[in-house]
């Protein structure tokens, strides 16, 4: 567990659909900078803890606090990149990043200003060449690499991953993590991953959280030293059974 001031916290958070209770007493802090992975089996809430991290779904009980007052909405300066990059296919690459800037109204006093700040991340994504290209003409990697942009066009303070690497090969799901660790350390952001794949967590956290039982608790939390992998290998296994038994 950090010893830094937590930037967000859940205070014995549950969450239920219908009938069905999915989260119950989930405690976490999260603090500013933190770079923190959580893991657990498919189905287990993992997507549910982030969307209740994030402010999109409110807890059936508990407390979400930023900087330690309450949010009962959307989390002020957090963004998400889901699994699926979710471009508008009829916008061109630098209108996908543009988007945030458009819905905020920032485009509308100062597009030259939010223009020059979207080529310079789509620059800096080497995407540059493509701001006028269309979705269907990028590769899979790319529209990532747009849908990265895009996130962090709104100069958050939070970056919440929803396994935004699970549909790409190898090659391009580690040059992706290799970007979004570059870029989270250069602006100092806050992230926080959620997947089920040890090797994500392994090359973008410095904390791994585990969540297990129905309905899901934090069964494990642990930092994650210069072997990353190894240390999750060892604690975790590579099965959802071992997962499940994770030791703090």
């Amino acid at each position: 567990m950090s010893l830094r001031r937590p930037l967000l916290t859940l205070e014995a958070v549950a969450y239920r659909y219908g009938p069905s209770p999915i989260l119950d007493g989930v405690d976490l802090a999260v603090a500013p900078g933190e770079r923190l992975g959580i893991l657990g089996r498919s189905g287990v809430g993992k997507s549910t803890l982030l969307q209740i991290l994030a402010g999109l779904a409110a807890p059936s009980a508990g407390r979400v606090r930023l900087d330690g007052v309450a949010v009962t909405g959307p989390v002020p300066g957090c963004t998400v990149m889901f699994q699926r990059p979710a471009l508008l296919p009829w916008g061109s690459v630098l209108d996908n990043v543009l988007l945030p800037a458009r819905l905020s109204g920032r485009l509308a006093r100062d597009r030259a200003g939010c223009a020059e700040a979207a080529r310079s991340l789509l620059d800096d994504l080497g995407l540059g060449e493509r701001a006028a290209a269309k979705p269907h003409e990028l590769s899979g990697g790319q529209q990532q690499r747009v849908a990265l942009a895009r996130a962090l066009a709104s100069a958050p303070r939070i970056l919440l991953l929803d396994e935004p690497f699970s549909a790409l090969d190898p090659e391009m799901r580690a040059s992706l993590r290799a970007d979004v660790l570059r870029l989270t350390r250069e602006r100092g952001l806050t992230l926080i991953l959620v997947t089920h794949d040890l090797a994500d967590v392994a090359a973008l956290a410095e904390r791994a959280v585990v969540l297990g039982g129905r309905p899901a608790r934090v069964v494990g939390d642990f930092p994650l030293g210069a072997d990353a992998e190894a240390e999750l290998r060892r604690r975790l296994g590579p099965s959802d059974a071992q997962t499940r038994r994770a030791a703090a």
